[in-house]
């Protein structure tokens, strides 16, 4: 298994093991996982489920009245090269 792969999967574990039900995708580029999150939410849990996904490539909480909050992280599946990290045009 990819260390990308395995990255994403111990993220995933670890936001089951707070007691979210997670959705782990892959797509060409990355892996995204995805976990509904209840209404009410402790403090502590916050902060935990926080950790966690600060460990991603990239994160987000998307919040919708009619489809509640998700949050999603993306774990990269290749890193860029030093020159290609700020983007095309933007190299040193």
């Amino acid at each position: 298994m990819p260390a990308s792969e395995a990255r994403a999967e111990d993220l995933a574990a670890r936001l089951s093991a707070l007691g979210l039900t997670t959705c782990v995708e892959r797509n060409a580029s990355y892996t995204s996982i995805e976990a509904e999150l209840p209404e009410a939410l402790p403090a502590d849990s916050w902060r935990e489920v926080l950790e966690v996904v600060a460990e991603a490539d990239r994160f987000g909480l998307l919040a919708s009245s009619l489809t509640g909050r998700t949050l999603w992280a993306a774990v990269h599946k290749a890193v860029p090269a030093t020159g290609d990290v700020r983007g095309p045009g933007h190299q040193r």
